[in-house]
């Protein structure tokens, strides 16, 4: 049986009102040329229409009026639910316009999601979520006045209360690989990742969907089966795209980040500083983001398995691999890699020379149990109990992404944030910090709008959880917030107790922070 298919004839297997899974996580393994595809075939004949997407995570391209999304944002849908926005500029753009239904669930959930999906299930029983923003008594998932879906219920199994999540059924599987073979055997060697490849080939198929893969090459030769990622007997159509590049926002091909093995050092740094020269930073790193990591950093421990977030908490590798101490921790991603260097900024699900790489799934399954030793996570408000919004800014939107999964059931959590935002400006010497410009918004409140993590359950499971600022540390209590730190060149009562809405706890032993 033929499946190697033009981009027209794939295109031809969508139809009107399908619901479409995307496979990807951010730059990692994301099927570009298949959803530009849409896009042109949906400007031509006004079809395909009334479509649904999910994804666990954002595919496109970083960019305003990306041909990615342009299916999306021009009529050809009706309803997005995606896990992580980042990249997804124009979706947020229609979101916030009302112009299409929008939902944000946790991406690890999305992710055990599409597993559940291939083995039959309807719903999905979890714990991930209880208490916070998609929580059904809260219902903040629903991302407009559009979007009415009921997609999550309060429920309980074994005596325990829970979330149960809605599957969906999967019409379309959209996933990007590496080769193919004569039979339509995939494998991905050359991606950065492989997301959840199989599941959602799985579901699909099981759903009598069509799965569609678009890979740079067809190889003659017979692949060896422990190499194939997802078996012919669940592919459809495979449309060759010989130049699609390896990560989305990036030309040219990197085989530190899919499987060689790099050696620390001068070596490391080498390769850290060509790819991300090439793919660049979503923010400007400053004097006190680095306050903030090199104070961050003196939590790790050797042995620990450790996830690194997106935002400040990405400076915290550099920090390690400048410290000598990288090869002594195991730093891990949500997108499947455990080991290496994570990279920062739009390269954020990429790690150079990770010792393994897996499943996304398979990832969640270890941070969820409780594997995970410390977290370091970004934070956007902290009320005065504790609580964190981690993503949901007023007028911006970037999606809970794995946040919920890692910091609700990892043993110490550690939240990176500057004190205040909007035009804060400092300097810092490598020992002391002084504060020239404060931020115009607080990013301390008195309560906050939304909850990606709860302090119910962090006492539910004991966990330790401090907040590190440039300017000082705070830690949980029962009572909520303790300062417990305070950097060298800053004023308690300027600089802190005045920019607070609320008068924390002071720790007797009030230590200096060291860097």
């Amino acid at each position: 049986m033929n499946k190697i298919y033009t981009m027209e004839e794939a295109m031809d297997l969508i139809r009107d009102g399908d619901t479409i899974w995307v496979n990807a996580f951010a730059a990692c393994a994301s099927p570009v040329d298949l959803n530009k595809a849409i896009t042109r075939r949906f400007r031509a004949t006004g079809h395909p229409k009334h479509l649904t997407v999910y994804s666990a995570f954002s595919f496109a391209e970083w960019k305003e009026g990306s041909e990615v999304e342009g299916y999306i944002c021009e009529g050809g849908v009706d309803c997005v639910v995606i896990g992580f926005f980042g990249s997804l500029y124009s979706t947020v753009k229609a979101i916030q316009e009302n112009r299409i239904e929008g939902y944000n669930l946790p991406g690890g959930v999305m992710s055990h999601m599409i597993r559940a999906a291939a083995c039959g299930q309807k719903s999905l029983f979890t714990k991930i979520g209880l208490n916070l923003f998609v929580d059904p008594r809260n219902a903040q998932y629903r991302l407009n006045e559009r979007s009415k879906r009921t997609l999550v219920h309060l429920a309980e199994e074994n005596g325990e209360q829970g979330l149960l999540y809605d599957i969906p059924k999967v019409d379309i599987a959209l996933l990007k690989a590496t080769s193919a073979d004569e039979r339509g055997n995939i494998t991905f060697e050359n991606e950065a990742a492989s997301i959840d490849c199989l599941a959602v080939a799985q579901a699909t198929h099981r759903n009598g969907g069509k799965v569609i893969v678009q890979v740079k090459n067809i190889v003659n030769s017979h692949i060896l089966p422990r190499m194939v990622n997802v078996p012919a007997a669940l592919v459809d159509a495979v449309v060759v795209v010989p130049d699609q590049k390896q990560l989305t926002n990036v030309s040219g091909f990197y085989e530190y980040i899919c499987g060689k093995y790099v050696p620390t050092g001068s070596i490391l740094k080498a390769c850290r500083d060509e790819i991300s020269s090439r793919i660049g930073e979503t923010s400007h790193r400053t004097a006190l983001h680095h306050a903030i990591a090199k104070r961050a950093v003196h939590e790790l421990r050797e042995g620990q398995i450790v996830n690194i977030g997106i935002g400040i908490p990405e400076l915290i590798a550099a920090e390690a691999l400048d410290r000598g101490i990288l090869e002594k921790v195991h730093l891990s991603v949500e997108s499947g890699h455990t080991g290496g260097y994570p990279l920062s900024g739009m390269g954020f699900g990429v790690s150079i020379g990770p010792d393994s790489m897996m499943d996304m799934a398979r990832q969640f399954d270890f941070y969820e149990g409780g594997g995970l030793d410390i977290c370091f996570i970004g934070t956007l408000q902290v009320d005065a109990k504790g609580n964190v919004n981690g993503h949901q800014a007023p007028g911006k939107l970037s999606g809970i992404g794995g946040f919920a999964n890692i910091s609700q059931t990892t043993k110490k959590v550690v939240f990176c944030m500057t004190f205040t935002a909007g035009g804060l400006e400092g300097t810092f010497d490598g020992e002391s910090v002084h504060i020239t410009r404060e931020g115009r918004n607080r990013k301390f409140l008195e309560t906050i709008p939304t909850r990606s993590f709860a302090v119910e359950n962090a006492r539910a499971i004991n966990q330790e959880v401090l907040y590190v600022t440039e300017r000082c540390v705070f830690g949980l209590t029962e009572e909520g917030l303790e300062l417990r730190e305070i950097a060298p060149g800053i004023d308690l009562q300027k600089d802190i107790l005045d920019q607070l809405p609320f008068r924390p706890k002071i720790a007797e032993d009030l230590k200096p922070m060291q860097f």
